[in-house]
């Protein structure tokens, strides 16, 4: 998001001593920013070493541009940070993956729109040679950066549209789509490489730009259709990996060095953060990022099972339980989001923890529609960190645990990921609450399923109770039944 501001930086060769040193201290600052991210206590720091490095950054692109006008650039950085502004203060926490998405695709959009003027505009930009064509290198740097550009944004305005709803987020399985996708990507490569070689690059073969520029629009939207609700938190951080690549083949044009180094810094993060979820999902990278390649054709998701005895119970037989217990774990999901559950929630665990109850909180890796998303919602009700685990440090206690509280979750919960090797979430590790002694389950009613489609079984099991009702709504009575 904020790597298109450095794209009125200074033209090939023109960085000076200072601008090069300036951009150095931006990018240890972005270093030190991805390090401060990484966890919850130093994230604040994080936020505030980036912000420093993007200052940093932009004021040195300002005061050694040679292209643009200065009263211009500040204009649209004005109008820029006051929308930006505005939509951050007014964005409610359940539509921040969305809000996520659709930044992505201005980032790919950002990337796109600096090729196409570097291409019409080459000696603004100092990429020609003696012979007055684009350098062989700047060619594949604009055709590479605008493809990826270009990839990213369509493929940023799907997810977009899959997370606000304004589209199934079933997965969109096309015929012969590994062909299709496979041939327009093999197409880009080979215009590529024919674009650089070209003797009239810069004039007669330049329709070869724009050919390379549409096909990568078609393969963003390709990619991304067949890719499921499931793996939408693995697709909303492989698009911010591609616009890290995007700005930094900009970088080599515009001969920014910041841009390069943030870039990558972005790129490289971006990558690696959807391998690691890939992993947690049991998944496949590649079969992700090539948009559900090997996936089937048909997942049978979408439509809940037949409708089986299950145990119903009320917000005073969940306190009573609660008290009695010794070990509970919340499991947050989505639907704690989209209720606004979390502050009710925190205040249900110091609740609990004065009547000498043992309380820590869950977290999936995927849980809700991008990473962290559980993480930020514990975060604003101020959850102590202490207290929240991931699968992989808490899955063995639920053998211990007296109750399992999962509100809003479903898949992650789900033992057909264990069980069924039909289950479109077939493999992905998931909460073994089914063994906890005491299961205590909020959704709104039992017509849903998750967002993968599939029913649950922990919804029928012996030691299973479904709390039916609005999750805030719940949690609130079950503090007030606890303080009582």
């Amino acid at each position: 998001m904020m790597l298109s501001f450095l794209a009125s930086g200074t033209a090939h060769g023109a960085v000076n001593p200072f601008a090069a040193l300036a951009y150095l201290v931006s990018g240890v600052l972005f270093i030190l920013a991805l390090r401060g991210l990484s966890h919850p206590t130093t994230s604040r720091a994080g936020n505030r070493y980036g912000m420093a490095g993007m200052l940093i950054a932009m004021v040195t692109t300002l005061v050694t541009h040679d292209i643009a006008n200065i009263g211009e650039i500040g204009t649209a950085i004005l109008l820029g940070g006051i929308v930006g502004f505005t939509i951050a203060r007014r964005i409610a926490m359940t539509d921040m993956p969305q809000l996520v998405a659709a930044f992505h695709s201005l980032v790919g959009l950002a990337a796109v729109l600096v090729a196409a003027a570097a291409f019409l505009n080459p000696d603004a930009f100092g990429i020609l040679d003696a012979a007055g064509q684009i350098l062989t290198v700047s060619r594949v740097e604009l055709s590479l950066g605008a493809a990826i550009g270009a990839i990213t944004f369509s493929g940023s305005v799907i997810a977009f549209a899959k997370l606000n709803g304004n589209m199934s987020g079933a997965p969109i399985m096309l015929p012969a789509r590994h062909v299709i996708n496979l041939g327009t990507l093999v197409a880009i490569l080979g215009m590529t490489a024919l674009y650089a070689v070209s003797p009239e690059g810069a004039a007669g073969e330049g329709w070869l730009f724009w050919a390379i520029l549409a096909a990568a629009f078609i393969i963003g939207f390709l990619l991304i259709i067949p890719i499921g609700g499931a793996d939408m938190p693995v697709v909303v951080s492989m698009l911010n990996s591609y616009s890290g690549w995007a700005a930094a083949a900009m970088g080599f044009t515009l001969g920014n060095t910041a841009m390069i180094i943030t870039g990558a810094l972005v790129g490289s993060s971006g990558a690696i953060l959807s391998y690691i979820m890939c992993k947690a999902m049991n998944r496949s990278f590649i079969s992700v990022i090539a948009g559900g390649f090997g996936a089937a054709a048909d997942t049978g998701g979408g439509e809940a099972r037949e409708q089986r005895p299950y145990k119903q119970g009320s917000a005073d037989d969940a306190a009573f339980m609660l008290k009695q217990a010794e070990n509970v774990i919340i499991i947050p999901g989505y639907g704690m989001a989209v209720a606004q559950a979390q502050h009710a929630l925190r205040e249900m665990g110091d609740l609990l923890k004065k009547e000498g109850v043992n309380v820590k909180y869950a977290i999936h890796p995927v849980a809700g529609r991008m990473p962290g998303h559980m993480n930020v919602l514990l975060a604003e009700a101020n959850v102590p960190y202490d207290e929240v685990f991931e699968l992989e440090d808490i899955n063995s206690e639920f053998a211990q645990c007296d109750v399992a509280f999962i509100i809003g979750a479903n898949d992650v919960v789900n033992p057909a990921a264990k069980t069924d090797k039909t289950s479109p979430i077939y493999g992905m590790p998931v909460f073994d609450v089914d063994k906890a002694k005491q299961v205590f389950f909020i959704k709104r009613s039992m017509g849903g399923v998750g967002y993968a489609g599939v029913d649950n079984d922990v919804f029928y099991m012996d030691q299973t109770m479904m709390l039916l009702a609005d999750a805030k709504k719940m949690v609130e009575e079950i503090n007030k039944a606890l303080d009582h």
